[in-house]
């Protein structure tokens, strides 16, 4: 069965990069619905970086999840491990809004102390689909 992988992957991927985007694409439509202007990469990439002070000193969101979004990332407090972040390596980030919606609500909570704008969620959503 090992064997068969290599070879169903590439196949596999591009469904599963299309279902990622297409949960994006409804992300993203529904942001701009609540007011948000156009989307940046940039900006999401230097949101990123930026630096807050939280409970476990100056955090980021770079500081569980990395700079480089196609490796993996490990927790600041816990050590838990952090899959790969870049669709182009992980097939399942961003297919699923539900889960994209929660881990915004904890990861923006815990990182700037508040929940994200539509704005920032759009920015973000597209620095790492960039990826």
């Amino acid at each position: 069965m090992k064997r068969i992988i290599p070879f169903i992957l590439p196949l596999i991927l591009p469904f599963t990069a299309m279902a990622a985007s297409s949960a994006v694409d409804g992300l993203l439509a529904g942001y701009a619905a609540q007011g948000a202007g156009d989307f940046s990469a940039e900006r999401g990439k230097a949101m990123w970086n930026e630096s807050h002070a939280s409970r476990e000193g100056n955090v980021s969101f770079a500081s569980c999840h990395g700079t480089d979004l196609r490796q993996g990332g490990k927790h600041v407090r816990t050590g838990k491990l952090i899959e790969p972040m870049a669709p182009s390596v992980n097939a399942e980030r961003l297919t699923d809004p539900a889960k994209v919606e929660k881990w915004f609500l904890r990861n923006c909570k815990a990182t700037l102390g508040r929940e994200c704008t539509a704005q920032e969620k759009g920015d973000f959503l597209t620095y790492i689909q960039s990826n």
